[in-house]
């Protein structure tokens, strides 16, 4: 009889414990689910628990699109990109599947400016659903972009060149400050009537990609001026802020900390690329238009706006003249595509390739050195004055 009241008293009191431990783990659980402290104040930060369970869920076009809007939003709403990591943007389209999720999602991220070809038929297809479409570039000056039958040797004055205009000093880019300009469209897929533009000098239309990857004459790489990026991440946040109008202080306090970095990293660039040799430099694709206009530098581009334009014979011959007079020891190739170009010019030269980097997607080497836009940017920034400075 003693033994059976030692057993019901070990049961009672190994029930107790459960019950306890049970307590205890809820507990744990329910703190995993709270926001970040660092992410908001008191008061949004509890807004933002209240919403937890039904986060925005925000689809992005590509990598710099991903940053900007991670950045503003944290752990406040989910953040997918679209295009893999590894695949040039130029390259992708939706599949059935992609465009069924876009239009289920709340938001679409896109840089516009042509970058994405694919946007406008999607946001069309999306039309009755509740898919906020959010073009990060809008209301910026958006450049045209260099013609492959530009002669990149022939004028000394470079004033053809994509960033060439290193005289206008105050570049005001504001946001809305071509409000003038109704007739200027810069939304994704805006100038399919320009899509046959043949940007081979003197040559037949001979490549049916081109048209694949026709940005309607808009050079949309604004990303690459950090000063530029400044304004598309408020873009993004502004609409992000009315779509999620509850977290719109958290968004605030995000992207202040965010753009203080990229103030930071837009002081180095100036303060960098300021007093360097020389102000031109040759790369194998038209992305740098941006950063050289911000900066007061010259783009020489091999080819134009799609990363695999072949340039022809001649265009070769008169960038290989002008590294040669100008005495150009560094030809930049990028990441994503081959480098062969890059390779040949620089051979012809006896003068050597490096990267400079459009980030416009990461590769597996980038991610598991755990770099981002931001130091992606400065190793951009080393190897412009590197070269600049030979």
């Amino acid at each position: 009889m003693l033994n059976v009241k030692i057993r019901h008293l070990a049961v009672l009191s190994l029930t107790a414990m459960l019950i306890v431990s049970g307590c205890g783990s809820n507990t744990a659980s329910n703190a995993k689910e709270t926001p970040p402290a660092s992410s908001a104040a008191a008061e949004p930060a509890a807004a933002g628990a209240a919403v937890k369970a039904d986060k925005l869920d925000i689809k992005v076009s590509f990598y710099p699109m991903y940053e900007f809007t991670k950045n503003i939003v944290g752990d406040l709403a989910d953040v997918e990109t679209l295009i893999p990591a590894g695949i040039e943007p130029h390259d992708w389209e939706p599949t059935a599947q992609d465009m069924a999720e876009i239009s289920a999602a709340d938001v679409l991220v896109y840089n516009g400016a042509g970058m994405e070809g694919w946007a406008q038929q999607v946001i069309d297809s999306a039309k009755g659903t509740q898919l906020v479409a959010v073009e990060a570039s809008k209301g910026l000056d958006i450049m045209e972009g260099v013609e492959e039958e530009e002669e990149h040797a022939g004028e000394a004055d470079h004033d053809h060149e994509a960033g060439g205009h290193a005289d206008e000093a105050d570049h005001d880019h504001e946001a809305g400050g071509h409000a003038d300009e109704a007739d200027h469209d810069h939304e994704a897929g805006g100038h399919a009537q320009e899509a046959g533009h043949n940007h081979e000098a003197g040559e037949p239309a001979k490549e049916d990609h081109a048209h694949d990857h026709d940005h309607g004459g808009l050079d949309p790489h604004v990303w690459l001026a950090p000063s530029l990026a400044i304004k598309e991440v408020r873009t993004i946040e502004a609409a992000l802020a009315a779509a999620s109008p509850e977290n719109a202080a958290a968004f605030k306090t995000n992207s202040d900390a965010y753009i203080a970095k990229l103030e930071q990293l837009d002081q180095d660039f100036k303060a960098g690329l300021k007093d360097t040799k020389r102000k031109d430099f040759i790369t194998q694709h038209a992305a740098f238009g941006y950063l050289a206009k911000e900066y007061g530098l010259t783009q020489v581009p091999i080819a134009g706006l799609s990363p695999e334009q072949e340039p022809s014979a001649a265009q070769m011959a008169q960038i290989v003249e002008f590294a040669k007079a100008h005495e150009v020891k560094t030809i930049f190739f990028e990441t994503l595509v081959s480098s062969s170009v890059a390779d040949t010019i620089a051979g012809e030269l006896g003068a050597k390739s490096a990267v400079l980097n459009p980030i416009e997607g990461l590769t597996d080497e980038d991610r598991s050195s755990n770099l981002d836009y931001l130091a992606i940017m400065r190793q951009n920034l080393e190897a412009l004055k590197a070269a600049l400075n030979e």
